[in-house]
């Protein structure tokens, strides 16, 4: 494998921490959620096979590998690195830990430009409706990391590499490879950001983690049509619980009304009224 990989997330850590940062919560009992500052990192597996879903926030790695060490040991690795998307949310530390874990990365055909340093993503809309986080996101780092030949497509099968009974799913709108992981046994959805559960526009609402099922984020979402019918399509499987790339874990009741809502309404709660990404679409 390529080790000259180039990590633009290096030294960009952003100054956001949200009141569950550090905490992780066990949704299964092979399935660990970890909040890294206002963000989440799955770990799937047990100690003998296991794989990191996404990579937190820049400046990152050493808070994930603690977590890691904490729950599968010092000598248990993962097998590989599966992310949902390129932002530098979700990639803020997979360059740190591609190489010290020497371990493959995995994502959608479509995002391999941000990821191989090819192509920036498109400018986030500060002008979008919302709150102070949409006005401070022409801050977030959009340069892309280089992964090299270290990163690999997923394979068109839709099956997840190291995750047996895992399925990938194209769930694009909010970036154009963004995906979603399911596990038809008990139905288990990893949505990254297709929805999430916490405004992520609202300052406080991110800080504070507070609950509601909500469309991606708002600022940072370039394709709203594919982002709606993304949703319907994560609706339909039926899912009995979710992990998002943001907010806390969802189930029941709550996860399928708030679906639900979420489908029916799609244009009230997620749509904005404006933005660079809304004016002039298509009907």
């Amino acid at each position: 494998m390529d080790r000259q990989l180039e990590d633009s997330m290096e030294g960009k850590w952003i100054p956001a921490v949200s009141v569950r940062s550090g905490e992780g919560e066990e949704v299964t009992p092979d399935l660990f959620c970890l909040t890294v500052q206002i963000v989440n990192v799955v770990m799937v597996g047990r100690p003998d096979r296991w794989v990191l879903v996404d990579a937190g926030m820049p400046e990152s790695a050493d808070v994930i590998l603690s977590a890691a060490i904490e729950r599968f040991g010092q000598h248990h690795k993962p097998r590989a690195i599966i992310l949902t998307h390129g932002h530098f949310d979700h990639v803020g530390a997979v360059v740190d830990l591609a190489e010290t874990w020497d371990v493959p990365v995995f994502a959608h055909e479509l995002e391999l430009p941000y990821l191989t340093g090819q192509a920036r993503y498109p400018e986030p809309d500060p002008t979008v409706e919302g709150g102070w986080v949409a006005k401070l996101s022409p801050l977030f780092p959009r340069d892309p990391v280089n992964l090299g030949d270290r990163v690999r497509k997923l394979p068109p099968d839709g099956q997840v590499p190291e995750m047996p009974g895992w399925r990938w799913i194209h769930t694009p709108g909010h970036t154009p490879g963004h995906v979603s992981l399911f596990r038809e046994a008990d139905r288990t959805l990893i949505a990254g950001d297709a929805f999430v559960t916490v405004r992520q526009d609202s300052l406080y609402k991110v800080v504070m983690q507070q609950k509601e099922i909500s469309g991606p984020p708002r600022y940072w979402t370039t394709d709203w049509p594919s982002a709606r019918e993304s949703v319907k399509r994560l609706h339909a499987l039926t899912p009995s619980r979710a992990i998002t790339g943001h907010g806390v874990p969802v189930s029941g009741e709550e996860l399928t009304g708030g679906l639900e809502r979420l489908v029916r309404e799609f244009d009230r709660i997620a749509l904005p009224d404006y933005g660079r990404y809304v004016d002039g679409r298509k009907h």
